[in-house]
């Protein structure tokens, strides 16, 4: 009987040991992959998913401002989405519409980085055009 019990407990502690081996292994290896992917951009992110436009984000939240010639925009940090006047909407459309479609995604970092929110009118079309 004796025997049983001590080769539970044994059992238990190799188990224990392994789990925690296992744990600082992982914490280990996924600290490393956390650190590569916010300091890096991937080169190879076409933009259509949550995880290569978060961390497309992330890496560029401390860079400079780029102006896509569009300083007049400025005007309009802080105002709400949905309460632009239709000729300011217009100026904004001007201002998307004269992009390339790679600089897209750029002009809407900028945007963000900057306090202007992109009018609730354009927001299907820029997405539609950042691809």
């Amino acid at each position: 009987m004796w025997y049983i019990v001590c080769s539970l407990f044994a059992l238990g502690f190799v188990a224990a040991g392994a789990g925690l081996w296992e744990s600082r292994k992982q914490r280990r290896t996924s600290g490393d992959d956390e650190t590569a992917s916010s300091a890096e951009t991937p080169t190879d992110c076409c933009g259509l998913h949550d995880v290569c436009e978060r961390d497309r984000l992330r890496a560029s939240v401390g860079k400079k401002i780029e102006y896509y010639d569009d300083e007049e925009l400025d005007a309009y940090r802080g105002m709400a989405s949905g309460t632009y006047p239709e000729d300011v909407v217009e100026t904004f459309r001007d201002v998307l519409y004269t992009l390339r479609e790679e600089e897209v995604a750029g002009w809407m970092r900028s945007l963000q980085l900057r306090g202007i929110h992109l009018p609730d009118d354009l927001k299907d079309e820029a997405f539609m055009l950042r691809t």
